[in-house]
């Protein structure tokens, strides 16, 4: 079967895209060398360049991939929310059941996701990270509205208690799989615990 340039240069992307995401969360992002990934996708380190600009890149590209999907289902759990409280755990679900469908992506969420990159030290925050961010403090604001969260702690303070319990519990899970350990609680205990903290920040 033939295919057009469009669809060759899809599947040589995804392809890239593919074993990046393999290979990051096998051995870590500074341990991956661009010739592996090369290699593992069947392509080369010139394509990788050409559609990513470096390592740095496809990293980026993979977050980006990722909470493109993620991002799209948060709106319609937020207009079937009853308000800003039940829009945040809905959408803590939703990224729980990602998690557990995709581990590899999981780990370089949870690991890989916020690390210094570059000469700069910045820490290069994807596309789609950055909008989700703006849609947890969206709900805060919301739900400060709608009083189903208490106005007496400031928004910021809200989102981080939130999103750092959500994180640790997933980082702990992941790391006791990764370290072939018992896992010390599933999905519905990790949405059970969150479900619970989140409700104590009602009024």
């Amino acid at each position: 079967m033939t295919t057009t340039d469009g669809d060759s240069t899809q599947t040589s992307r995804m392809r890239l895209l593919n074993a990046g995401k393999t290979l990051f969360a096998k051995s870590g992002y500074e341990q991956t060398s661009t010739a592996a990934i090369a290699r593992e996708s069947g392509s080369s380190e010139s394509q990788l360049i050409r559609y990513f600009g470096g390592k740095a890149g496809l990293l980026e590209a993979i977050f980006n991939e990722a909470w493109l999907g993620l991002n799209e289902h948060v709106q319609q759990l937020i207009s079937e929310s009853a308000h800003g409280r039940d829009a945040i755990i809905r959408i803590l679900s939703l990224m729980i059941q990602a998690f557990s469908r995709d581990h590899d992506i999981a780990f370089l969420f949870l690991f890989e996701g916020r690390r210094m990159r570059g000469g700069s030290h910045e820490v290069l925050l994807s596309k789609g990270f950055v909008q989700f961010n703006q849609v947890v403090g969206m709900l805060i604001d919301r739900g400060r509205d709608d009083g189903s969260f208490r106005t007496d702690v400031h928004p910021q303070v809200l989102g981080s208690a939130m999103l750092g319990v959500a994180e640790g519990m997933l980082r702990d899970r992941v790391l006791a799989e990764r370290n072939h350990e018992p896992v010390p609680f599933d999905d519905s205990e990790i949405l059970r615990t969150f479900t619970a903290m989140v409700n104590g920040l009602a009024p």
